[in-house]
């Protein structure tokens, strides 16, 4: 039913894992641009939905639901790697023989430290603007990252599967859409979801997470074991949303036959897919 759309992700995803294994330093930067394409989108929303917050307004979830779509239409159309949706193409690839549990986990391993340090290296960015400074500790910024951090685990964990449920989602749609324009709407519609909704994005977290950590007039709850508290459990969740509720359930519904894992460079390794994300 779905074969061609599974083929092409699995396709994907073997170019990954070549271009990794060939030029890892370029495909590094790629997981740099990732996390700090995600950071962009949640400054923005974080500097339009402060005021809002602030008002009292029905209105924050929505005008910050409608502004997200930002951190993926870069992630897609820009070109980086993400490590959340990393999860469905290497599920479907390894499903179907194309690659190993360790190129899986390697890529894994090395596309979250990157998303991670271009966060961080966003976040430094950040605080040279100025921007927050003067952000007072009732801001929402700080007022978010507190309820992050705060959140039981389990709820963590659940809000984890659901967002990256719906991060994937985009990106399965945006390889069946004909179109950018269609591929905009369908990123649009899944990541206005995620944020009205409430979910929970590891990459997402990083900046958020790290930049209310590190300016001035941050409130005392916000700590380390903070970040660690909802991080790990966050991380768990979008894992499980990108491996078996997207890679593993359209793998199943339109198998593609194993083949004989390759590890050779192929015709494209060269170049980075269309769709990295």
């Amino acid at each position: 039913m779905f074969k061609p759309t599974v083929e092409a992700i699995i396709e994907a995803a073997v170019n990954k894992r070549d271009y990794m294994n060939e030029q890892l330093p370029r495909y590094f930067i790629s997981t740099l641009l990732a996390g700090a394409y995600v950071g962009l989108a949640i400054i923005l929303i974080f500097t339009l939905g402060g005021p809002l917050a602030a008002a009292g307004s029905p209105f924050q979830g929505l005008v910050m639901g409608a502004s997200f779509g930002l951190a993926l239409t870069l992630v897609i159309f820009a070109g980086s790697e993400l490590f959340t949706g990393n999860h469905m193409f290497f599920t479907m690839s390894t499903l179907a023989g194309r690659t190993t549990y360790k190129d899986t986990f390697k890529n894994w391993g090395i596309v979250f430290v990157g998303n991670l340090i271009g966060a961080l290296l966003l976040c430094l960015l950040i605080l040279g603007t100025g921007l927050f400074k003067a952000a007072p500790a009732e801001h929402l910024i700080f007022t978010a990252a507190a309820n992050k951090m705060t959140a039981p685990l389990t709820e963590l964990f659940f809000r984890g599967i659901l967002c990256n449920w719906l991060v994937c989602l985009a990106i399965w749609m945006s390889f069946r859409a004909k179109d950018d324009i269609s591929k905009l709407v369908l990123i649009w519609w899944c990541l206005f979801a995620f944020i009205a909704s409430g979910y929970e994005h590891s990459v997402a977290n990083m900046t958020l997470l790290s930049l209310a950590s590190l300016l001035p007039n941050a409130p005392e709850v916000i700590t380390l074991g903070g970040w660690l508290h909802n991080m790990i459990p966050v991380t768990l969740g979008n894992m499980v949303g990108g491996i078996l509720f997207m890679g593993m359930a359209y793998w199943f519904i339109s198998p593609v036959k194993s083949k004989k894992v390759s590890n050779a460079p192929t015709e494209h390794a060269d170049a980075v897919h269309k769709h990295v994300s």
